[in-house]
């Protein structure tokens, strides 16, 4: 008769305990998530870097005495990043006929003025040709209609100063321009240009801000932001201290999970009769 295994070979031949299994993709997941959080921390502080980089250029550009408007044929090759927030001169005429209001709203004003409203952006025709969106200012939304057809813009030759702007993203959620209506919902240099008489081409790919007028007066201009967020360092500390905290925890729920596989072993062996 076949004699039955014993039990220590039975044990021998069990699968290997799941629990092992799962104890092992837990650690692989907390080292990954470490790995994880420390190349996020990584990634801010080189966004640090640029952020600093940015904001030195804009600050030394800004601050730059006032240049001629690149003329038309550069516009092409024109890097609208490498321009943005730099002092130019124009000289030209208004086309007062071919605004195009932007609604906005101005929560931090520089002027009187805030609230729901609208950039008066006004085509300015070059003298040497070409067209650039003029940003005349902001105006309140119950103000709008004495704006609509650029009341307001100076006859005649002009010679302007302003600040270059890149011209807006459009994003999925931006809602389409009705044509024809000459109202758009964000200041779009491509956008723009559709509003208005194409005998206006080309149009530069960038805008320019004025500066504020006259106190109470519309539109409104000065309203150009040249602050921005840089908030990285303090990302970067976040992520770094997610890297470092994590493997910690690792290490205490294994010692925790060590000590409970420990227990049942130590019961047992207080549970043996001891010979006195």
């Amino acid at each position: 008769m076949q004699s039955s295994p014993q039990p220590s070979e039975a044990m021998t031949a069990a699968p290997r305990s799941p629990g092992r299994l799962l104890t092992a993709a837990f650690v692989v997941l907390m080292l990954a998530l470490a790995a994880l959080f420390a190349l996020l921390g990584t990634w801010q502080l080189e966004r640090l870097g640029d952020k600093e980089a940015l904001l030195a250029a804009v600050a030394t550009r800004s601050s730059a005495a006032p240049v001629p408007f690149p003329p038309a044929q550069s516009w092409p090759q024109l890097d609208p990043a490498a321009e943005e927030y730099r002092p130019v001169r124009l000289a030209g005429r208004y086309r007062p006929e071919a605004t195009v209001l932007v609604f906005t709203g101005l929560s931090d004003p520089q002027g009187s003025f805030g609230g729901p409203g609208y950039w008066v952006m006004t085509p300015f025709r070059l003298e040497e040709g070409g067209t650039v969106f003029v940003n005349r200012g902001f105006v309140p939304e119950d103000r709008a209609a004495e704006f609509a057809d650029g009341q307001g813009a100076a006859a005649g030759p002009q010679v302007l100063e302003g600040i270059m702007r890149r011209s807006e993203t459009v994003g999925s959620f931006t809602p389409a321009a009705t044509s024809g209506s000459r109202r758009e919902w964000l200041r779009n240099v491509e956008r723009l240009a559709a509003q208005v008489d194409p005998g206006l081409a080309p149009v530069a790919p960038l805008f320019v801000d004025l500066p504020a007028g006259a106190a109470n007066s519309l539109p409104q201009g000065g309203e150009t932001v040249m602050t921005f967020s840089n908030r990285h360092l303090e990302y970067a500390v976040t992520w770094f201290g997610f890297a470092l905290i994590t493997p910690v925890m690792l290490v205490a729920w294994l010692w925790r999970q060590r000590r409970r596989g420990a227990a049942p072993g130590k019961d047992a062996l207080a549970e043996i009769p001891r010979n006195n």
